[in-house]
Parts: C-alpha cells; sequence; structure tokens
C-alpha cells in the first residue's frame, strides 16, 4: 500500500496496533500461567480485560473511518511475543522468571505507548477529535499497566530474585 498522506500512515498505523493487541490477548493468558506470583497474575489477567477493551476501541474508530482494522501483522509486538515465549520455556527459579516475564511485559507495554502517542497525536492533526480522545484513553491505559508493572517489580518479584542469587 503506498502511503502518500498522513491520513494514509494514520490507518496503516492503526492497523498496526489493531494486530498487536490481538497478538497481546492471545499471549497474556500464557504470561498468566507462568507467572507464580498472585499479584503479576492478577496484573495479567486486568491487562487482559483492558486489551479487550483496546481492541473495541480501535474497531470503533474503524467504524468511524469506514474501513477495516484487518490486514497488517505488527511484527514488532510479534517478535516481542516470540522472545516472552523463549523465556517461558527456560529454566528458571519462579522469582526470576516473574522478573523476566515483567521485562517481556514493560517491553511490549513501550512499545504500545510510543505507538498509541503517535497515533493520538496524528489524529489531533487530521481533526479526528473522536479517534483522538479514544487513542488517548488507551494510552493512559498503557501507561497505567507499565507503572503497575513496575510497582510488582519494586515492591516483590525483584526483591525476591535477587534473593535467589544469595542462595
Amino acid at each position: 500500500m503506498k502511503m502518500s498522506s498522513l491520513e494514509d500512515l494514520f490507518i496503516h498505523e492503526l492497523k498496526d496496533l489493531y494486530s498487536a493487541e490481538n497478538q497481546i490477548i492471545k499471549a497474556l493468558p500464557k504470561m498468566e500461567k507462568n507467572a507464580t506470583s498472585p499479584e503479576l497474575k492478577k496484573a495479567f489477567q486486568e491487562h487482559l480485560e483492558k486489551t479487550r477493551g483496546h481492541v473495541q476501541r480501535l474497531e470503533q474508530i474503524f467504524e468511524r473511518l469506514e474501513g477495516t482494522p484487518k490486514g497488517k501483522k505488527c511484527k514488532a509486538v510479534e517478535g516481542l511475543v516470540e522472545e516472552g515465549k523463549e523465556i517461558m520455556g527456560e529454566d528458571l527459579e519462579p522469582p526470576v522468571l516473574d522478573a523476566a516475564l515483567i521485562a517481556a511485559a514493560q517491553k511490549v507495554e513501550h512499545y504500545e505507548m510510543a505507538a498509541y502517542g503517535c497515533v493520538r497525536t496524528w489524529a489531533r492533526q487530521l481533526g479526528q477529535n473522536e479517534a483522538a480522545r479514544l487513542l488517548q484513553q488507551t494510552l493512559d491505559e498503557e501507561a497505567e499497566a507499565d507503572k503497575t508493572l513496575t510497582q510488582i517489580a519494586e515492591s516483590s518479584v525483584n526483591v525476591q530474585a535477587t534473593g535467589m542469587s544469595e542462595e
């Protein structure tokens, strides 16, 4: 697809995010299953529900644009999910695995925050105020998820993982 305008790029990136969110929906249950920290398991469960909402918001935006969100594969998230799968296949002590899962999840969150920030800005530039509002809502939720993961890491998981190296 030739992109000759900011609107073309906007739609292209929205499709990328739609693919990313759907890949994340498939990955989160596996991450939750592998997590050992109850707090981390809960965070993954809650973010799964939020992610389903992100997909719905993107579908809303595409309805307004009279287009389809399908047709693009987010290779960045595909790679990050693959990294997460690899780490879950390693022989790690439970607290170390939890620390690795948090790191994997935060890599995805940071990608999403960058992407949502860009498309939100483009939506504003294009006069797509409702899309900008919906994208900002998702961006806020992604930032909150990142903050929650940092809190879990710093308050318990990393502390426990640090103790593993002293044994």
